[in-house]
């Protein structure tokens, strides 16, 4: 595996907007490029990804899981002056919204737009500009259309309930780092399907192995759909929260060792760390304070089974996020030494 072909492929999953509840284009570029690998690729009800592939000797059956759904935002009313205020889907923090480029997804087609405090003006506004809050309830959408009032809106075909989806800004420095919006966890989709590919081109896992892309984890719903009885351990690849008091890095892969969901299994990190210090790939341990994966809802489903959890370095999680490719590549390179585990 090289990092650049991780890149490439981050960069294409940063392309197609995926909005949790609207994430089947993305869900649909991960099984394209599994089946493109020979696995055999189902979808669920709710659309998650699902290759599993057969393990050559005996034992219960695990699971890999990542989500290719991101943070956005719906309509929730058309102002008088034709501005729009919104209703956050997932954990997306408004402050961080202030100037986002926009689109909304109307009846009517795609309308550009920016979001904005609703004092915006600095020249207009003064002291109010900066001294206003920036919250959902004051935060507005400045639509790219000729229209001043609701009923122009409306004309146009935008109505509650519309998705809104920002602009990634996804950008490829000369030093190796990704910046984008939505590397939480889209950098480990990447990483996973790598990992795939490297699977595919053999040896085969020795225990029954799903590969599981969810498309509702930001509102924690997406694991375990569509993955079988047989399951018995479901590891999840997302980020790793990096910032003060934090363990975490951007150039190295993160075992977590608790989150706000409690400890994860003491089993699977164990061997994590083993497989990791076998194969000479660069990692740490940390806890997240305020996170939840795939794998905790998972467990609180009530399902019988262990949990752990790994994935890059992500600067600056839910707002404007940055990793590494040295990141992405002890990702999947962990989660490869996993799936062929004996």
């Amino acid at each position: 595996m090289q990092p650049e072909e991780i890149v490439r492929d981050l960069m294409e999953l940063l392309a197609v907007p995926s909005p949790t509840g609207r994430a089947e284009a993305a869900a649909d570029l991960c099984a394209e490029r599994l089946a493109g690998y020979g696995l055999p690729v189902t979808r669920s009800a709710r659309g998650a990804v699902v290759a599993k592939i057969a393990g050559t000797g005996g034992g219960p059956a695990r699971a890999l899981t990542a989500h290719v759904d991101t943070l956005a935002a719906v309509v929730a009313e058309v102002m008088a002056d034709g501005r729009l205020r919104l209703s956050p889907v997932g954990g997306l923090p408004a402050l961080s919204c202030d100037g986002a480029y926009v689109e909304v997804w109307s009846r009517g087609g795609s309308v550009t737009g920016t979001i904005l405090p609703e004092h915006a003006s600095a020249h207009v506004f003064g002291p109010r500009y900066e001294e206003q809050r920036r919250t959902w309830q004051e935060m507005r959408v400045r639509l790219d259309l000729d229209v001043k009032d609701r009923e122009g809106v409306l004309a146009a075909g935008i109505r509650p309930g519309d998705f809104v989806v920002l602009d990634p800004r996804a950008v490829v420095t000369p030093a190796g780092f990704v910046k984008s919006r939505f590397l939480d966890d889209k950098a480990c989709a990447a990483a996973l399907l790598a990992a795939a590919g490297e699977l595919a081109r053999g040896p085969r896992p020795a225990r029954t192995t799903y590969l599981h892309f969810s498309v509702y984890e930001e509102v924690g719903q997406g694991a375990p759909a569509g993955l079988g009885a047989d399951v018995e351990e479901i590891v999840a690849v997302d980020m790793a929260a990096v910032g003060a008091g934090q363990a975490s890095d951007e150039h190295l892969v993160t075992i977590c060792a608790k989150d706000s969901g409690g400890p994860y299994d003491w089993s699977v990190r164990a061997r994590l760390r083993a497989l990791a210090e076998q194969a000479g790939i660069p990692y740490v341990e940390d806890i997240y304070p305020y996170y939840a994966s795939d794998a905790t809802a998972a467990a609180r489903s009530g399902r019988d089974i262990r949990i752990g959890l790994f994935g890059p370095g992500v600067d600056a999680s839910h707002t404007h996020e940055r990793t590494h490719q040295d990141a992405l590549l002890a990702t999947a390179q962990l989660a490869v030494a996993y799936m062929r585990e004996e």
